[in-house]
């Protein structure tokens, strides 16, 4: 494994946003974006299977660091970034013909959501805890710039509400870093803040500031993976953004910061048992699938809907890692990626739902199916994946975590937590139902329903990401092995 394999995640998304910056998005540049999230999935899968095969790797003096975790993570970033690139280009000419975007707006978008993808990356690489609040705080910085990009009052105000709170919330991250490196400095193996290190030296971390810098540590990086109590931003933000970048966030940037939890996690188990961060984790989850399940009932705009539901995804996700046996943490690891592919797909429909009819009103939309059958169909099976319905992905993830729970001793807390899935389930289905089947709408935006077909390559990306869904369902095939390994990895059997 070679140095520059393992910064290529990180350097390919850098030299894009560079051609973009240097050149500007035109019809020769705008499938590069495409081609460097594809060669991202390459880097991902090379990586990988060099995991497997001969150990973690570093590069940068140390400063990266990659396992069978952080590959499988690389992997949810590049499959879904793919998605999110290939129908780009189509969404941008999509905003160019209503005049919500111009050639520079679409310049200053692939500039940055290449910086996002290449943050990202960092994040998931980082060997340091420091290094990875850095990449996650970068995240923050650049998604906040297209949040607003549309410029209006409602976009602005999501971009602002998303930075305060962010930034509060990672301010939190950041005091329990620092505590976290003050035990650190007090025991004898000085780990400092490597992840590695900072693993097989938890058991002489002092507790009581331990416990605090975990505390803190959760709360923080909950904040960016949607979690209750810190989670306003998510349904603003969301609803806000341009469709890709929608599709990113919900896909990928939450779970990348869950992938931040699982590292913390992973330590305050072995320094204070696993009973601190379980009971911390099943709170945030429920609180997080109740506040989704009453707020998606009486749901009007159906891009906030999608964001509720990435809200509910994440506490199912904190739910299984709470159970943390080797069936829940991997149905955590599959839920991420199923989870991504879904919501991908349909942030990405509901971008294009937006363009046709001119509302993003659940009421507004009726009828769509009689015109845009391909989009209502992705659309529907969009929306039936992400309830966890066979043959999809979710369904086999829900199930391992059902299973653990109902195992452990929260079956209690599984018990809630699945009743609320099922009313979250009702009110989705029965929103986009109407969207899709309903009778024509008679006045109103919704109410002339562009016939313009469905862009051949947002189609492709659209079906693309629920087949991936469906195979994923049926079988994990090759990821079986890198998600034992990644399992190994969270419950403290392997370095």
């Amino acid at each position: 494994m070679t140095e520059l394999l393992i910064t290529a995640p990180i350097a390919l998304p850098v030299v894009a946003a560079a051609v973009y910056a240097a050149v500007g998005w035109r019809r020769t540049t705008a499938w590069v974006s495409a081609g460097s999230a594809a060669l991202v999935l390459a880097a991902a899968i090379t990586l990988a299977l060099d995991t497997m095969r001969g150990g973690p790797g570093e590069a940068v003096g140390g400063l990266l660091r990659v396992d069978a975790l952080s590959a499988f993570m690389l992997i949810v970033i590049g499959a879904v970034g793919l998605l999110a690139a290939v129908a780009t280009p189509d969404y941008l000419r999509g905003e160019m013909l209503t005049g919500a975007a111009s050639m520079r707006t679409a310049t200053r978008h692939s500039v940055l959501v290449q910086l996002f993808l290449a943050a990202m990356a960092l994040a998931v690489l980082a060997a340091n805890l420091g290094v990875l609040w850095v990449a996650i705080e970068a995240t923050t910085v650049v998604t906040a710039f297209l949040v607003g990009q549309r410029r209006t009052r409602a976009a602005v105000e999501a971009a602002w509400k998303y930075v305060v709170i962010c930034s509060a919330g990672i301010a939190l991250a950041l005091l329990g870093v620092i505590l976290l490196n003050y035990a650190a400095a007090h025991t004898a193996g000085h780990p400092g803040l490597d992840l590695a290190l900072l693993a097989l030296s938890a058991a002489d971390l002092d507790p009581d500031v331990t416990r605090m810098a975990t505390a803190l540590l959760l709360v923080g990086f909950g904040t960016k993976a949607g979690l209750v109590p810190l989670h306003a931003w998510l349904p603003d933000a969301h609803g806000q953004a341009p469709a890709p970048v929608s599709a990113l966030m919900s896909g990928v940037l939450l779970s990348v910061a869950f992938y931040a939890i699982l590292r913390v996690k992973l330590i305050a188990d072995a320094a204070l048992g696993t009973g601190f961060a379980r009971a911390l984790l099943v709170a945030m989850a429920l609180a997080s699938l109740l506040l989704a399940a009453s707020l998606l009932l009486a749901q009007r705009d159906y891009k906030r809907m999608l964001a509720y539901s990435s809200i509910e995804h994440m506490g199912l996700v904190a739910l299984g890692a709470a159970i943390g046996s080797r069936l829940a943490l991997a149905a955590v690891l599959l839920h991420v990626l199923g989870h991504g592919l879904a919501k991908a797909v349909l942030f990405l429909g509901a971008g294009r739902m937006l363009q046709v009819t001119g509302t993003s009103s659940i009421a507004g939309v009726r009828g769509l199916a009689a015109h845009q059958p391909v989009l209502s169909g992705c659309v529907g099976f969009g929306v039936l994946a992400l309830i966890g319905l066979p043959p999809f992905s979710l369904f086999a993830s829900e199930l391992g975590i059902a299973r653990a729970g109902f195992a452990s001793s929260l079956g209690w807390a599984t018990a809630a937590a699945f009743l609320l899935v099922l009313i979250i389930a009702a009110a989705l289905v029965g929103h986009t139902s109407r969207m899709l089947l309903g009778g024509p709408a008679v006045d109103g935006p919704g109410a002339a329903t562009s016939p313009r077909p469905l862009p051949v390559s947002m189609g492709a990306a659209l079906i693309g990401g629920l087949l991936g869904a469906a195979v994923l369902g049926v079988t994990a095939g090759p990821l079986a092995e890198l998600l034992s390994h990644a399992t190994s990895i969270l419950t403290g059997s392997t370095p």
